[in-house]
């Protein structure tokens, strides 16, 4: 019996090969249930999690909560800019409003006597990267992005993050109108290095 893995012939692997960015503007419902959900953000705090920390958490934005964060959005954009016009204010409204449901990945990293805060901060990107590959996994199309309002202190307040919080990210999941096109991928030749 040959104990080899076969790296041509594995759901996962081509999972992996072919997953695909939709973005949000693309993306249809129905979403996860609570049942689905629940499921895929179990296997996504599967991560290496040096101290065992949990140096992360989950904002789940759905329904009306989406709208609710949309127009937080929108007014920190309108403070900034005066100027920006109902068509600008209406995309700042609905950058949540398109997929079905978003999840967003706080990181909690934080000074620890053992622990560098770098891991913790690689353990909330390996959270998210989770998150798509289980909700891609389970039939959804995902987008994980992070926009200048990932950035903006007032709409972090808003959303209740601690001030040392972050958003590792906003996490679209819903149902794919269309895949676009693949994008060029890095030749390995150009970014792997053997010593």
């Amino acid at each position: 019996m040959d104990s080899k893995p076969d790296l041509a012939r594995s759901d996962t692997l081509d999972l992996l090969r072919l997953r695909r960015s939709v973005p949000p503007i693309n993306l249809d419902g129905p979403g996860p249930g609570a049942e689905e959900l629940d499921a895929i953000l179990t296997i996504a705090s599967r991560v290496p999690d040096h101290g065992k920390l949990s140096p992360w958490r989950f904002l789940v934005i759905e329904g009306d909560g989406r709208l609710r964060v949309g127009e937080l959005i929108a007014e920190a954009y309108a403070a900034d800019n005066p100027g920006a016009d109902a068509k600008r204010l209406d995309l700042e409204r609905n950058r949540l409003a398109h997929a079905p449901l978003v999840v967003a990945v706080v990181s909690s990293a934080a000074p620890h006597v053992k622990i560098p805060e770098w891991e913790q901060v690689l353990s909330a990107g390996a959270v998210c990267m989770n998150l798509v590959v289980a909700a891609n996994a389970a039939g959804f199309a995902t987008a994980w992005l992070t926009e200048w309002f990932a950035y903006d202190r007032r709409v972090l307040d808003a959303l209740g993050l601690d001030p040392r919080e972050k958003l590792a990210g906003f996490i679209h999941l819903g149902r794919a109108r269309e895949i676009p096109s693949d994008r060029p991928r890095p030749i390995l030749s150009d970014i792997v290095t053997r010593i």
